[in-house]
């Protein structure tokens, strides 16, 4: 697929700096989930407010996303591998002043800085791992073992939170970075190689104001949707960021050195990969927060308990994403995200027919939904890489690392919200105290929290009521796959298998 680079076939040094760039991937995942199991008891001794405790869940992705496209392009500017170093350090102290907050307020400040030095890994790794692995084919399956790390991580995250929090204190969870940190910072001199764009002009601020005010809103409102539903303030986030895009893509078109190649959205693939990156996360991404919902409060696992059911998911995953850039070096890989993303529908089928005390389907659902997001999160990444040149990798990796951001926080949002109004219109609380029956038709959370004062009756249908939401969701998902699907099938096919010349 990328035929202006000479391929040379990557050894040792190369698959040990794999390695090496898997813990800084995998870390970026455990802090995306961790603190899921570790708010209550960070909560109970900090007392952070209401809107205290969403910026603490929130800030992180919120400020990975803005700046990622930021940190991608910079990377090519100053040297990829110095970047990383820069970035890796930065976290690790960011990380102890997390850890050690004696304040919400001062946690929400950490927790935005572990956004900003984690938008510098992202775009880093992936751009490296295309500078290490010049032969198409293993650049594949490297880019496959790179997104199965994230993804790793993010199950990983609430068990090893809840752990910590158990033998250790809430801010434990976070000091998991330090020695992580020491390991890439010792390593990566000798393990990894240093890549700079030559030529690249100055670095545009303007662009990078830009690109802040055109990612910001979208991913703020996303999260306020999901809490408070559509509304004013909404419809005006969306408007502020629109207008701001297109301001921004408008500069970069006339800048000899553009922070964002738009250029690049030229090529049918990129795009059409862009795009099945994006649907594909919204599905993942909302599915997945629904499942481990479903586990906990319907089917009443603890903590441990659901992240070893989730264990086969991740496993079906993992075989994905390192078995379908072997298989696309023999089929064209747009036929191969088709026919995974089909396998992923049976998956979303299940879900879609699940029923309480069903946790075996759902389960098996979700590894079918995770089976497709290993292929796509391998090859899409590997054609949106694969379609820039060597000097605009860390823009490309970071384009695919932000449609990824906003798929998934989009899927939180939309398909979070619609299992919730699903709840809500079936859910009643007959004899029991107005507060009590509030809290009950609020949520299923709401309701296990005053499950002791509500009739058995009254949970069972709390718990049926979620189920169907889940039901709902998992078909909306689905329906959005089936058009990636033709997408993938219509555009791609043109795609030749990795490592493939093209016909002169």
């Amino acid at each position: 697929m990328d035929d202006r680079i000479a391929q040379t076939r990557a050894g040792a040094r190369e698959w040990l700096g794999l390695g090496l760039l898997a813990l800084p991937t995998v870390l970026l995942g455990l802090d995306v989930t961790v603190l899921y199991l570790v708010l209550p008891s960070m909560a109970a001794e900090l007392g952070p407010t209401a809107a205290q405790t969403l910026w603490i869940m929130d800030a992180y992705g919120f400020f990975i996303a803005g700046f990622l496209i930021t940190m991608g392009t910079l990377g090519d500017r100053i040297g990829r591998r110095r970047l990383l170093m820069i970035g890796v350090a930065a976290f690790a102290v960011v990380s102890v002043l997390a850890a050690f907050a004696p304040s919400a307020g001062l946690l929400i400040l950490a927790r935005a800085l572990l956004g900003v030095a984690g938008a510098t890994l992202m775009p880093s790794t992936l751009s490296l791992i295309s500078n290490m692995f010049t032969d198409v084919r293993q650049r594949a399956v490297a880019i496959g073992v790179w997104a199965t790390m994230f993804a790793l991580g993010m199950a990983a995250g609430p068990v090893l939170g809840g752990a910590l929090v158990d033998r250790f204190w809430w801010g434990a969870a976070f000091l998991v970075a330090v020695p992580v940190a020491v390991v890439v910072l010792a390593g990566a001199r000798t393990l990894l190689p240093e890549y700079a764009a030559p030529g690249e002009g100055r670095f545009d601020l303007t662009s990078v104001a830009l690109s802040l005010v055109a990612i910001l809103p979208v991913v703020y409102a996303v999260k306020h949707l999901a809490t408070y539903g559509p509304d004013a303030l909404t419809l005006l986030l969306v408007l502020v960021a629109a207008v701001a895009g297109y301001v921004f893509v408008r500069r970069q078109l006339r800048l000899p050195a553009p922070l964002l190649d738009v250029t690049l959205f030229a090529d049918r693939a990129f795009s059409a990969a862009l795009a099945v990156l994006l649907v594909g996360l919204v599905g993942v991404g909302g599915v997945m927060y629904l499942v481990t919902q479903f586990l906990q409060l319907v089917e009443g696992l603890s903590p441990a308990e659901a992240g070893l059911w989730m264990g086969p998911p991740a496993l079906a995953m993992f075989a994905a994403a390192i078995g379908a850039p072997i298989v696309a070096s023999r089929i064209r890989p747009g036929a191969v995200m088709t026919a995974t993303l089909g396998l992923s529908l049976i998956g979303y089928a299940l879900l879609a027919t699940a029923d309480t005390g069903g946790k075996v389907s759902v389960v098996a659902g979700f590894a079918f939904v995770y089976l497709g997001l290993g292929a796509i999160a391998a090859l899409g990444t590997d054609m949106v890489v694969g379609a820039a040149p060597a000097a605009k990798s860390g823009s490309a990796a970071a384009m695919s690392e932000t449609v990824q951001e906003l798929g998934t926080a989009v899927g939180v949002a939309l398909l979070g919200s619609l299992t919730t109004v699903v709840y809500r219109s079936q859910v009643q609380a007959p004899g029991v105290a107005p507060e009590v029956a509030g809290r009950v038709t609020d949520s299923l959370s709401g309701a296990m929290a005053v499950s002791d004062r509500v009739p058995p009756g009254t949970m069972r249908a709390a718990r049926e009521a979620f189920t169907v939401g889940l039901n709902v969701a998992s078909l909306t998902a689905g329906v959005a796959i089936v058009a990636v699907t033709v997408l993938c099938l219509i555009v791609l096919r043109h795609i030749r298998p990795i490592g493939e010349s093209r016909p002169s």
